[in-house]
Formats: C-alpha cells, structure tokens, sequence
C-alpha cells in the first residue's frame, strides 16, 4: 500500500495507474465500484469484511474513513492492489470540511461504466437514498443489525425510506430461513392458520420474518422472546398441527412436522463477509424486500 498525505482524488487515481502497472495487469477485470463509508472505529473490520467478499466480486473498493468534520480540510488515502483483494483498494481519511462533501472525493475514482455499491456497515443515513453519497450508488446496503444503539428502530428507518436499490443485512441474514419455510409448505401443502417468530428481543432480521411471514401467508405472527443467538424458532400452525423449524445453537435447526419424524437441518448463522457476497451478486431492485418494508411499516403503524 503507498501512503498518500495531504492529497486529492487525481493523485489517488494517478496511483491506482501506478499499482495496475506495478502488479503487471493494466486492466484488472474489475465488475463495479464498491464504497465502504464507516468512522475510523469501525474501519478495520469492515474493510477485512469487504476484502473476503472481493475474492468473489473483483472490485474498486473505496474506503471511506469519515473523520472530524471540523478545521481544515485534508484528504489522506493508502493505495494499492493484491494482498489477498480481488482488486484495487483504496482507504481513504477524510478530517475538516471535506467530510461533509466525500461524494466530491468518491466520484472522480469511480470506474466508469461499472454499476456502483454502497455499504455502510454500522450506523448510515436515515435516507440513504438522499445521502449524497448513496445518490451515487446503484446498490444501497445497511446493517441494521450493527448499529450500536436502537437497532429495531433503524430497522424501521431504512423501511419507512425505502428506495429502489435499497436493501440491509438483517434481510439477507434470511435468505436460509426463508428457504426452509417455504420447503417446508412445498412439502405440507397446508393452510397457515396462525405463526410465531422466537427470537432475541432486539432482532431486526426477526421483525423482517414477522413483516415477510404476515405478508406472504395473510395471518397474524406473533413475537417471542427468546436468549438467542439470533432467530431460535418459527412455528406454523395449521389443521394438522404444528411445522416448526428450531435452532437453540445458531448451527443446526430440527425440522418438525406433522405426521413425520423430526429430521436435523444445517442452518448455521453467516459471517458479514458471505452476507455481503450474496447482496453484491444482485445490484437490481429486491422487489420483495420492498413489500416487506412495506408491511414491516404497515405492522408498526398498528402498535
């Protein structure tokens, strides 16, 4: 990585030119632009997040360090290409009145004709969408989940906001559980009569199955309390009894239902990095986390 201080976005382009040259491969292959946008805290951790999903998604990766917004503006990046990263890297510390203008630093080192991805990965704007910098990017991604205060009401933030384009961890985190359930009544073509979500008291993904369950079967879903890690259990119930998928360890789920044994199911709880790797395999709009947010809304209204 070479160190830049006091610079501005043509020297950081002139040396992404210079690393391409000094790694032998002028033209990388690179498939998009993704910006990582996080306070110095968590920095490292998102971007060793981003470097393991850009092994499957060859990227520009930009981070995006947000620092003081107060006193003079300085612009400070590290450089550079390889050391494990699918493609070019730059980190770079925004202090003074630049922090309040990044998109003007971002946009010059997009590559150009490549779609654009956002992700913040602990508090983001209330509407990222009108964020100058989430203007920018086709795929918007939060993480309701790692916001270190009021994760349920970011939740509904980022729901209530909703834009095309939009979309957050807590909604990938059920990319599985979703799976199941909806095997689950391939196999027991059964009407749902009622359901029940167990989860941590704080669980934006287990708001998210509430709002998805309630939407796609058209019957009440209750909320339970559980210790956790994570969702523990679903249950539906229908004339026949009860199908219900439980997970005590965050590993391995039993898959109960009726008239049948109980059959172990993996169902392990997923790393940032895999999350991240699944939403930048889709950069067009997610037409049913859209109707969830809708009905995620549409429930809280009623409370």
């Amino acid at each position: 990585m070479i160190e830049l201080t006091d610079t501005n976005s043509s020297k950081i382009a002139a040396e992404f030119i210079r690393s391409r040259t000094r790694a032998g491969s002028p033209a990388m292959g690179m498939v998009m632009t993704l910006v990582i946008v996080a306070p110095e805290d968590d920095a490292a951790e998102a971007m060793a997040a981003a470097k393991r999903a850009s092994r499957e998604h060859p990227s520009r990766v930009l981070g995006v360090i947000l620092g003081d917004a107060r006193g003079a503006a300085q612009v400070n990046a590290q450089v550079g290409s390889g050391d494990g990263w699918g493609g070019e890297i730059a980190v770079i510390r925004l202090k003074g009145e630049v922090v309040k203008h990044a998109e003007s630093v971002v946009l010059p080192l997009l590559l150009p004709d490549s779609p654009v991805a956002i992700w913040w990965p602990t508090s983001a704007p209330a509407d990222v969408a009108a964020d100058p910098l989430g203007a920018l990017a086709q795929r918007r991604i939060t993480d309701s989940a790692a916001v270190p205060r009021g994760k349920s009401t970011a939740m509904l933030t980022q729901c209530r906001t909703y834009a095309p384009g939009n979309t957050d961890l807590s909604w990938t985190r059920l990319t599985p559980w979703r799976a199941l359930l909806a095997a689950a009544l391939d196999q027991h073509p059964l009407k749902v009569t009622g359901a029940k979500v167990t989860a941590e008291r704080i669980s934006p993904s287990a708001d998210l199955l509430v709002a998805w369950l309630s939407d796609r079967l058209k019957v009440d879903v209750a909320r339970g309390n559980s210790d956790g890690p994570g969702i523990t259990e679903v249950t539906m119930d229908t004339k026949d009894g009860p199908i219900r998928i439980s997970r005590a360890d965050g590993r391995l789920a039993t898959f109960t239902s009726p008239n049948r044994p109980d059959r172990p199911v993996a169902l392990k709880r997923r790393e940032v990095p895999a999350l991240l790797a699944e939403e930048l395999r889709r950069l067009d709009e997610d037409d049913v986390y859209a109707e969830v947010a809708a009905r995620l809304v549409k429930l809280r209204s009623k409370k």
